[in-house]
């Protein structure tokens, strides 16, 4: 592998080309395939003009999440914090400043939160399900990602009028949708992302100045919330935050679509699902997330020369983890076939990452994993347990990033009689 340091490349070959054009075209594939033609896990490309650093696999992941060999501020590109995750959100930080806001969202994710989440969509999915037998076809994706957004709405402390419900889901999806992409789509994230901050910019000042009308919510508990130093977070930064609790949870949505996916596309998943206990669906809501792609790679910034492989790392390079390649990879048996059992004994913290690796309370694992499998679960108990229907799955593309089942509908929906 060229490794270039201080200008200079060492090993064979010419400067590598801008590889950006090919990462949007080859999508979720694009590092399994430098990886294999490097020979290993590591590989390296340009991608946005800037040299990176290629990995994939579990011994790649315990690597990256090593914080004294990687740091997470400038990892996400500035065009994926614009759209994605919002500049200074808690993704972006290090050290002592990433504990302290880390532990804002360990508290607001409690059990607590995760109980009420799910019980508040379970609540807005079975309102719908009338209309549902009405409609004869239900686009599962969006019916779910506006049934998150309430749920999550409320939860937070936001308006839940239905309008302001639907441009808050309109919004978060584009936010989600535009990070890889070029042209109009991306602008329309930019814009989504521009406006969302500016809104909830705005609520957190209204708060502040009225804190005896504050309920106990995660709204107030962002706008009060005080960082390292003591200081208040800038508005600005603390409607970051709220997008970073709202956000994700819509993002779910994509996940239960995968589930219904399965349901139709992989065998005798259906009748596993019919005879599930918790710990069943739990297991098959970690499977799905492993076996369907969503979240591409997780980015870091190497803080000093790092030896993987028999290769050097060199200080302030960029470096990308391949996250579902590392999910489908040889660390798991028979990767490339579904199985709902796989996960029945909980995944280590290396074992599994879709939303990243490490340790949730003291590394930069998504905390909102435990929410995550509930939510899902809790479709499953509705869709599975109290309706029968019939699945278009649609089909999923690894070259579309984010990508999901484009056409999948329900037909026929039908709830079980009592």
């Amino acid at each position: 592998m060229k490794v270039v340091t201080k200008g200079r490349t060492q090993g064979k070959g010419s400067v590598l080309m801008d590889s950006t054009v090919p990462f949007l075209i080859q999508g979720y594939s694009f590092i399994g395939r430098r990886c294999d033609h490097a020979g290993g896990n590591m590989a390296e490309a340009r991608l946005l003009l800037r040299r990176t650093v290629l990995l994939r696999g579990g011994d790649s992941a315990r690597l990256l999440y090593d914080p004294a060999l990687f740091s997470r501020k400038d990892g996400l590109p500035k065009r994926a914090q614009r759209t994605l995750t919002g500049v200074g959100g808690v993704q972006s930080l290090d050290g002592r400043e990433h504990r302290t806001r880390k532990g804002l969202f360990l508290r607001l994710l409690d059990d607590a939160a995760v109980e009420k989440v799910s019980a508040l969509f379970v609540q807005e999915l079975r309102r719908r399900l009338p209309e549902w037998e009405r409609s004869g076809t239900v686009r599962l994706l969006d019916e779910c990602s506006e049934a998150l957004c309430l749920a999550a709405s409320t939860w937070v402390g936001l308006s839940t009028s239905a309008h302001a419900v639907t441009l808050r889901t309109r919004a978060l999806r584009a936010m989600i949708e535009s990070a890889a992409r070029v042209g109009p789509a991306h602008w329309i994230g930019l814009f989504s992302r521009r406006s969302a901050e500016t809104g909830l910019a705005r609520t957190v000042r209204a708060v502040r100045r009225d804190p005896m009308r504050v309920e106990d919510n995660p709204l107030a508990l962002v706008a009060f919330h005080r960082d390292d130093q003591g200081n208040r977070l800038p508005a600005r930064i603390a409607a970051v935050e709220l997008l970073n609790l709202l956000r994700p949870i819509v993002a779910i949505a994509r996940y239960i679509a995968f589930s219904l996916h399965a349901v139709e596309s992989q065998p005798g998943t259906r009748q596993f699902l019919e005879g599930a206990g918790p710990r069943e669906r739990a297991s098959f809501a970690s499977e799905v997330r492993r076996f369907y792609p969503f979240f591409p790679a997780v980015a870091a910034v190497a803080r000093t020369d790092v030896e993987f492989e028999g290769n050097r790392i060199p200080a302030g390079r960029r470096v990308l983890l391949d996250l579902w390649g590392t999910n489908r990879g040889p660390d798991h048996p028979d990767p490339d076939r579904f199985d709902p059992t796989r996960f029945l004994d909980l995944p280590g913290p290396f074992d599994l990452i879709p939303q990243g690796g490490g340790d949730v309370v003291t590394g930069h694992r998504c905390p909102g994993e435990t929410l995550t499998v509930s939510v899902m679960a809790a479709a499953l108990d509705v869709l599975m347990a109290e309706l029968t229907f019939t699945v278009q799955p649609g089909t999923v593309s690894l070259r579309r990033i984010p990508t999901e089942p484009r056409g999948l509908v329900l037909r026929s929906v039908r709830r079980r009689p009592d």
